[in-house]
């Protein structure tokens, strides 16, 4: 699997573009600066974005040539990000860590998705924001970008289920036109989601 995104980050052209995803842009740009971590966040698109309104940032990925472009990006940007090589099925981070989790197009078979759901709400402090932005399972019948699987795709009921313990959670399955590089272009359909870890 490494070895599969290394190859396509490994071009020169960043293919998810280099401006950050629309809906975590919506929410960050309502939202004091904390920490942040985004995982994996491949050519560091929206890491970038968030460092640059003032967030600290941690982001990590498998893939050794995301991090190149991610570093490459933000240096151009003037950004100052804090990017390493974790792959997600050994991500075990420390509790109460951040204040807003951003998991944008990160999809997982079934008992991956769970445990990284599970960690994403581990990690944040109580009060911290979880930001989401999925491919629905909707988005099978469109070529504008997401996986093949139906297995690796969202469902409203789904995301209920993996962030249940969550509070003001607001999940919404919409429509959006994608404008992210050559591999997210076009009609999509979409799961939002943000919610609140509760306060102990």
């Amino acid at each position: 699997m490494q070895n599969q995104w290394d190859e396509r980050y490994a071009r020169q052209e960043y293919i998810y573009g280099t401006e950050p995803n629309s809906f975590l842009k919506e929410k960050l740009l309502l939202l004091k600066p904390g920490r942040i971590l985004l995982p994996a966040e491949g050519e560091g698109r929206n890491a970038v974005f968030a460092a640059s309104l003032g967030w600290e940032t941690d982001a990590f990925d498998q893939s050794i040539e995301g991090r190149k472009k991610a570093l490459l990006l933000a240096k151009q940007k003037n950004a100052s990000i804090n990017y390493y090589i974790q792959s997600l099925a050994e991500w075990d981070p420390d509790p109460d860590q951040y204040d807003c989790i951003a998991l944008i197009f990160v999809h997982l078979p079934e008992e991956l998705r769970k445990q990284v759901h599970h960690s994403a709400i581990k990690a944040l402090k109580p009060g911290g924001i979880i930001i989401l932005d999925a491919f629905s399972i909707n988005q099978l019948k469109r070529n504008s970008g997401g996986p093949k699987s139906i297995e690796m795709l969202f469902s409203v009921d789904l995301m209920k289920s993996d962030f249940a313990n969550l509070s003001d959670a607001r999940i919404q399955e919409t429509q959006v036109i994608l404008e992210e590089g050559p591999l997210h272009q076009g009609l999509a359909d979409v799961i939002q989601l943000t919610g609140l870890k509760q306060s102990v």
